[in-house]
Parts: C-alpha cells; structure tokens; sequence
C-alpha cells in the first residue's frame, strides 16, 4: 500500500489514560513518558512538534518518519510507555484521537490549543510556567514541517 505523502502525515493527537487515571500527575511518570520521545525521536520514529502532558491524557502534534504509519508511531507511544511503567493495571484506553493538520493556521491553531491546556484546567497561570509541555521553554521539539509554516 502506497502512504501518503509526507507533507499529509502531520497530526494532532490525543489519546487518554485508562479509566481517566491521573498517571502524569507525578514527575517519574512524566519524566518516563518524555524520556520515551525523546528516544523515539533519536531513532527516527516520529517527530515531535508540540505537546502536553495533562495528569490524564495527553496531546500531541507528531509527524511520523516516512515508512512509520501513524498507528505504527501512537504504538511505539502507547506500548512503549506501557511496558516501561510496568503497571498491573491498564495504562490507556484502547482508543485515540486524530487528525490531520492541513495547513499552517490549522497548525498554529492546534499548536495554541495545546499550550493553553493546562491553563484552562487551572494547572497554571503561564503556559510556558506548566512543567509538561512544549510550551515551556526546557522542552526541545521539532519544527513545524515546511509545508506548514506561515
């Protein structure tokens, strides 16, 4: 099966800790998660352009590597994560969330919704001051692709 081009393969996602537990409300978690992306990321996975770790459910804007379906990359995610927590009970629901980003206000757009999201559940004043996020300035990500800038 021919994928789509790269160009049609940048996506918001969101996907939801199971039973809505709370996992990223502790750092270990958080920091577990992050450490999961960023070698991810180093092999080549996915690329990452903007993210947030709400305590239970996570949003993301990600491009798969050309040849990583995005079902491939959310499983690199999900089960990765999972068999690192180790965790006797179930880590997320069996489900997520997409879409595809189409152009560069879309991006944008989806970008600010999530840096805003912590500050909507109360989690902070600042964007930038929430711990987990790309929005704050101790978190590299990757750039937006090309075709999705201004």
């Amino acid at each position: 099966m021919e994928r789509a081009p790269q160009e049609l393969r940048t996506f918001f996602i969101t996907t939801v800790a199971a039973n809505r537990r709370r996992l990223f409300q502790t750092d270990a978690n958080a920091n577990l998660f992050l450490q999961l992306l960023n070698e991810d990321r180093a092999r080549g996975r996915y690329q990452i352009h903007a993210f947030v770790l709400m305590p239970d459910h996570v949003h993301l804007i990600l491009t798969p590597a050309p040849g990583v379906s995005i079902e491939k990359a959310l499983q690199y995610i999900k089960g990765g994560f999972s068999f690192r927590l180790k965790s006797k009970m179930p880590v997320w629901e069996k489900s997520f969330t997409l879409r595809r980003i189409e152009d560069p206000r879309d991006y944008d757009s989806h970008r600010d919704y999530i840096h805003a999201n912590p500050v909507r559940a109360h989690l902070c004043e600042l964007a930038e001051h929430f711990s987990w996020s790309s929005a704050n300035p101790a978190f590299n990500v990757d750039p937006e692709p090309d075709h999705l800038r201004a």
